[in-house]
């Protein structure tokens, strides 16, 4: 069920109707909009450069749109009965709520466990509010990445207080592997087409 006072949820498509999933929209936004460039610069190479030269600039900007869709778009936050997933740029970690001991914010969120504390880019600070916050001159907005931040770790603990009893194993760590597979194909097929240039 959508919270409104979070501008980070977005609804999420799952087996599970209670699945939170939190990000950063601003980071999406900018994701996108580099990824319908690069789509222009692949179709304009497919009609114009159709030679070895063409496939390895069409390698670099695939490259390039991978790159800003790991960094921008994929980091997230999924909180559900079931777990806390964290994906980040090249890992997804699966937490289960009896592992989770507590989660802050620095520049971004860190949800802790017994033995680690686990970085999170889906759910950061505007630079721009901190120094807001630091100075205490200007007022922030309602609407501000501090409160929406806040938002989250309040969340997380409110979820690891009713789940924790359930909710048991050990964090799961595993690699983006489509996205290192597709980063490694791509860079592979650029070093053929240099060669063959």
């Amino acid at each position: 069920m959508p919270f409104p006072t979070a501008s980070y949820f977005v609804p999420v498509k799952s087996k599970s109707p209670e699945s939170e999933q939190y990000l950063s929209a601003s980071n999406r936004i900018t994701g996108a909009i580099v990824l319908v460039i690069g789509v222009l610069g692949l179709i304009d190479v497919a009609l114009e450069w159709r030679t070895a030269t063409g496939l390895l600039v069409g390698c670099i900007i695939a490259i390039f749109m991978v790159l800003a869709y790991v960094g921008l778009m994929r980091p997230s936050v999924t909180l559900s009965p079931q777990n806390l997933l964290l994906r980040n740029h090249l890992r997804d970690r699966l937490i289960p709520w009896s592992e989770v001991t507590g989660a802050d914010v620095t520049d971004i969120l860190r949800v802790h466990t017994e033995e680690n504390r686990f970085r999170a880019p889906g759910v950061q600070l505007i630079m721009r509010d901190l120094r807001k916050q630091r100075v205490g001159g200007r007022k922030l907005a309602a609407d501000n990445s501090l409160s929406k931040a806040d938002f989250v770790v309040n969340r997380i603990e409110t979820l690891q207080g009713q789940y924790s009893e359930q909710s048991r194993g050990e964090v799961i760590t595993s690699w983006a592997k489509p996205e290192l597979i597709a980063i490694g194909v791509l860079a592979v097929v650029a070093i053929v087409a240099a060669l063959a240039r």
